[in-house]
């Protein structure tokens, strides 16, 4: 099922192509543990455009949201990271996520021209500050005065299904999906034109993931960009306009939504619609590797149906007009033109 979709309003370039965002070629992230080093991210390239929400997905421990809190510089001590983010602007040069240090990172990015959904709402809130507070001092550093900022404190409590009078709560007193729209409504509070969003539908009951999924879908319909970062293929399905999956640290798969969701090309796509209720109902067999451990060719190979001596080396991101893959035997697909 997918959302009910206005006309879209973005803005393009002198080909008619929607407008980058974001561009992000070669990130890789190490982290550096005492007796081993952890292959959390490994050269990642993708774009981001204009009217875009692109759906991140993968099994647990992929590297999903290691990406997000890269692109915003939000990663401990330990991590190495390597690569270029480019942030694009209509107005401005473009700024290397990377490469730019914490003081640009604060001042010019977190909040204001990328938002984040934390995934561990519980962790995000400050626990002394009521809800209502908190969206309404978000708001007033973003140059709200002070009734505007009660009134769309109100306004942003409503958009993402949240009761206004739950806004007078501390964060203790919320349940997880209390919590878990609230944090959202912190991040739509500046109105950011980039939202990175991890997992923003946990501890939410189906009717209110299907909420939050359409205010996603239609802040990308008003221009805006959204990388929908999720575990739940049909919230994907409901509302991507393009797909990347992960396995081990790598995009295996980066296509259009709806022609991923027919037919995957990558085998860990495919096993991964299989295991949905509403297909075969079959797990992925096995397990992930360990990303401190990592095998030297095809890190799905010992889980995949089709592998080969060939899988002893690691594929190549192979791009066409339909998309990327990363297989040495892909499935066919009917991608042509």
């Amino acid at each position: 099922m997918t959302a009910t979709r206005p006309t879209t309003t973005v803005e393009t370039g002198p080909d008619g192509a929607a407008t980058p965002l974001l561009t992000v070629d070669g990130l890789t992230v190490r982290f550096g543990l005492r007796d081993a080093t952890v292959h959390a991210v490994t050269d990642l390239s993708l774009t981001v455009r204009s009217g875009e929400l692109l759906a991140v997905v993968g099994e647990s421990g992929c590297g999903k949201s290691v990406l997000a809190h890269a692109l915003l510089g939000l990663l401990p001590a330990n991590a190495t990271v390597t690569g270029r983010a480019l942030l694009h602007h209509v107005d401005a040069a473009p700024i290397d996520l990377l490469g730019c240090g914490e003081p640009t990172l604060a001042g010019q990015v977190r909040g204001r021209r990328v938002g984040l959904v934390p995934q561990s709402p519980a962790t995000a809130l400050n626990p002394v500050r009521t809800g209502r507070r908190l969206v309404e001092e978000t708001l007033r550093a973003h140059g709200h005065g002070r009734e505007a900022a009660r009134a769309d404190a109100e306004r942003l409590a409503a958009d993402v299904g949240l009761d206004p009078a739950d806004l007078d709560r501390y964060p203790h007193e919320l349940s997880g999906g209390m919590a878990q729209r609230l944090v959202t409504a912190l991040a739509l509070a500046p109105d950011p034109p980039l939202l990175l969003a991890d997992e923003p539908t946990t501890g939410l009951d189906r009717p209110l993931v299907d909420h939050t999924l359409d205010l996603l879908r239609r802040r990308c319909d008003a221009g805006g960009a959204v990388v929908l970062i999720t575990h739940d293929l049909a919230a994907a399905q409901r509302v991507a306009d393009t797909v990347a999956v992960m396995y081990a640290s790598r995009v295996v798969e980066h296509r259009p939504a709806d022609r991923f969701f027919a037919a995957p090309v990558h085998p860990y796509g495919a096993a991964l619609l299989d295991a949905l209720p509403d297909r075969a109902f079959r797990p992925v067999p096995g397990h992930p590797p360990m990303l401190t451990d990592l095998p030297a060719g095809c890190a799905f190979a010992p889980r995949c149906p089709h592998r080969t001596d060939l899988c002893r080396t690691a594929p190549a991101l192979s791009s066409s007009a339909f998309g990327a893959h990363a297989c040495h035997h892909p499935i066919e697909s009917g991608d042509t033109p």
